[in-house]
């Protein structure tokens, strides 16, 4: 395996020193919730922020659960040619994350794609266990999808906008949930999946000769029960790569760390997705660890996994221009 970066390791050491979710009772990963993701110049500089070039907008709609605030980033440069829909889901562990998470990774693709980024904020365990994320996030992308106008994606002539979902790691599962959901659904229609670390098999035994790098085995197996609740984790809506049926899904970027605990479940969701004739690309990051997208300042590897994600959305969603239109996509 590759060696590991020395200030990857010097930040998860540091991520250590903050105590393990697995020693906090309910109350206290409540009350941690409550403390939303700061800006300041050291924490946008170890995560990111918004990227020079980007229109943002904060707003509410109405979820099954109450309110769902959503986070909308549009490129500034408007132009006048196809803009496609992308809904990005925060990673967490479905226990943490806000909408302060997705600030780089959004901006990034709002601007290189030119596409419209809705950030949805869903309901966190443990006071809102499985399906409340599923439900939140679908009702996202199914008012996103019926708003994209007013939001300011469109497709060309008139034509609805291509539509793609994007997440890391919990949010990677939610993702895949969101395809599988909108498949049998019948809508709305996805025509691309960016999957980044992603678990997809709640079933799973814990590994044991997994790097334990900023998450640790035993860290997952709470961010697991806490999600899960009394709920079978062989539902697809937990579990996608154990839904019975993997076909009609859009074509699919699956990115995995080399040093990522949860590696095997984003490379067996690759093997189902292309045994049912999915297209994939599957992209394993060496030298990295499980998060390595969340915390660009630290990880060399960070700008040139976001560069895949973009150049595959660009490939995926953005629109062929008809010839003679003068358009500018």
């Amino acid at each position: 395996m590759a060696p590991i970066d020395r200030r990857v390791r010097i930040w998860a050491w540091f991520v250590k020193r903050q105590g393990s979710v697995g020693t906090k009772s309910d109350a206290d990963i409540i009350a941690m919730q409550a403390r939303h993701t700061p800006s300041n110049a050291v924490v946008n500089r170890i995560f990111g922020s918004v990227v020079a070039g980007t229109d943002l907008r904060d707003l509410t709609i109405s979820g099954p659960g109450g309110d769902i605030p959503l986070r909308v980033y549009r490129p500034a440069a408007r132009g006048s040619g196809a803009r496609p829909l992308v809904l990005y889901i925060h990673g967490g562990g479905f226990v943490f994350g806000d909408l302060r998470m997705g600030d780089w990774m959004c901006s990034s693709v709002a601007v290189t794609v030119g596409a419209v980024v809705v950030s949805v904020d869903y309901r966190l365990a443990p006071g809102h266990p499985f399906p409340a994320a599923v439900d939140d996030c679908y009702a996202a992308v199914t008012w996103a999808a019926e708003n994209a106008a007013d939001l300011g994606a469109a497709g060309i002539a008139g034509a609805a906008p291509r539509i793609g979902v994007m997440g890391e790691s919990a949010g990677g599962n939610l993702s895949a949930v969101m395809c599988l959901l909108a498949r049998d659904r019948s809508g709305p229609q996805i025509s691309h999946q960016a999957l980044l670390y992603p678990p997809t098999d709640m079933t799973r035994r814990p590994s044991t000769g997994a790097s334990s790098l900023i998450i640790s085995e035993p860290d997952m197996q709470t961010f697991r029960r806490l999600y899960l609740g009394d709920a079978d984790p062989a539902d697809p809506r937990l579990s996608p790569l154990l839904a019975a049926d993997h076909s009609g899904l859009p074509p699919a970027l699956i990115q995995v760390g080399e040093h990522d605990p949860l590696r095997e479940d984003g490379v067996r969701y690759a093997a189902a997705l292309r045994s049912a004739g999915v297209p994939v690309r599957l992209t394993e990051y060496v030298g990295v660890p499980h998060g390595y997208l969340n915390f660009p300042g630290v990880c060399r590897s960070a700008t040139q996994a976001m560069a895949e994600v973009c150049a595959e959305q660009s490939a995926a969603l953005v629109q062929p221009q008809p010839e003679g239109t003068g358009m500018v996509a």
